[in-house]
């Protein structure tokens, strides 16, 4: 299963792009970056079938294990993109939220855009760890 992360704005030369890229370099499974600006772009055409998670602060507060439960599912029932969309600074329109798969957090706190890239790149990368029950996820 791809893992497609599309993002609004560039993160250019940041420690967060050097954290992005060490995580993408560790994933086992294809992964995906899309970059779009912050209004407007277009997003290429999904795999299909496929599934969208919404970062929003409206979603679950999920753990790490609950996450690769639910994708670990996916991925067993062949769908063939997961997609995590962060949005605009506004965050997501209801109708995004709506048609979403799943909405997640990462806790009540605010984070910044491109620190919450980074933190979702490890996610995904500790979800496949637990999948292959590579001892990883009880180091981190």
């Amino acid at each position: 299963m791809l893992f497609h992360v599309i993002a609004r704005g560039k993160i250019a030369r940041s420690p967060e792009a050097e954290l992005v890229a060490r995580y993408e370099k560790r994933l086992t499974w294809p992964v995906k970056l899309t970059e779009l600006p912050e209004t407007g772009g277009r997003v290429p055409d999904p795999q299909s079938p496929f599934k969208t998670v919404l970062l929003d602060e409206r979603g679950k507060n999920l753990s790490s294990e609950e996450l690769a439960e639910i994708l670990g599912r996916w991925r067993d029932d062949g769908i063939r993109e997961a997609r995590f969309v962060l949005g605009a600074a506004d965050g997501h329109s209801r109708e995004e939220r709506a048609e979403a798969d799943l909405l997640i957090a990462f806790g009540k706190a605010t984070w910044p855009h491109l620190l919450a890239r980074a933190m979702l790149m490890e996610q995904l990368y500790r979800v496949t760890t637990i999948l292959a029950g590579h001892p990883y996820h009880r180091a981190g």
